[in-house]
């Protein structure tokens, strides 16, 4: 492909070999937001268009708010990686990745800019009005792959994205002392709280045991939704932070 028009209007086009055709669905019903990890935005530019890296994007998001588009939204692109979100395992299939640049977590993980994070405003609003995608399925890609993933991590400013109309989001609940499921723990409560994650979307296996996994997703819910602590420990914080969000999703689907 020598180029196409973008989808999104103001984009810069810069075409990238790295994508296929869409497996499961003639459209994406969800939007995968990362960090690109790497030391500079033109190194990982170059390298989501570099047929040797096997991996792209259909949206680059650099600091200075630039957008380049280098996979159709019609397209799979190769984003995602092993992954899951209501049990669908093909991440790339039905989403649309972004990738906005910060060298994260490895290299010196910093706060993203306002005129960045404001071009990342617009581009999901496009996104979601072309595609119909809802709030609760606009994700970090710690959501869909908890544990091998962190982008784009707990500095990212999920708050500014809500209050534009991007996303799902409701108010961390306070973080008190007091009794928290962990690592080793089992029963009908850790049961119940594997089965509000699932409810949401997680990859997770309703086991009544506390597990490594059920610890890794709940740093990962964390990271979302309850940025203050990322620690794995469902303490009451979390537990309330996700049953209203759950009640908020609930909410949102009956209207």
């Amino acid at each position: 492909m020598s180029g196409f028009l973008p989808d999104q209007p103001g984009a810069e086009v810069r075409v990238s070999p790295n994508f296929g055709p869409r497996r499961e669905t003639l459209r994406p019903d969800m939007i995968v937001l990362h960090y690109t990890g790497m030391a500079t935005g033109a190194g990982a530019e170059a390298w989501l268009c570099d047929p040797a890296s096997e991996v792209s994007s259909h949206y680059l998001v650099h600091e200075d708010g630039r957008i380049v588009q280098m996979v159709r939204e019609s397209d799979r692109a190769w984003h995602a990686g092993k992954g899951s979100w209501f049990g669908r395992s093909d991440i790339n299939s039905s989403s649309v990745g972004i990738e906005i640049v910060n060298p994260g977590h490895s290299l010196g993980y910093k706060a993203f800019p306002k005129r960045q994070i404001d071009a990342v405003i617009g581009l999901c609003a496009g996104i979601i009005g072309r595609h119909f995608i809802p709030p609760q399925r606009v994700l970090a890609h710690s959501d869909v792959a908890p544990g091998r993933k962190v982008d784009p991590g707990e500095k990212f400013p999920w708050k500014a994205l809500f209050a534009a109309g991007v996303g799902h989001l409701v108010p961390a609940a306070p973080i008190r002392p007091g009794a928290a499921l962990k690592a080793g723990d089992a029963g009908a409560e850790v049961e119940a709280l594997q089965s509000m994650l699932a409810l949401y979307g997680y990859g997770v296996e309703i086991s009544g045991i506390f597990d490594r996994q059920t610890e890794i997703v709940v740093a990962a819910f964390q990271r979302h939704f309850r940025r203050r602590l990322v620690d794995g420990v469902a303490d009451d914080s979390t537990i309330r932070t996700l049953e209203r969000l759950l009640a908020a999703a609930k909410a949102t689907s009956a209207e």
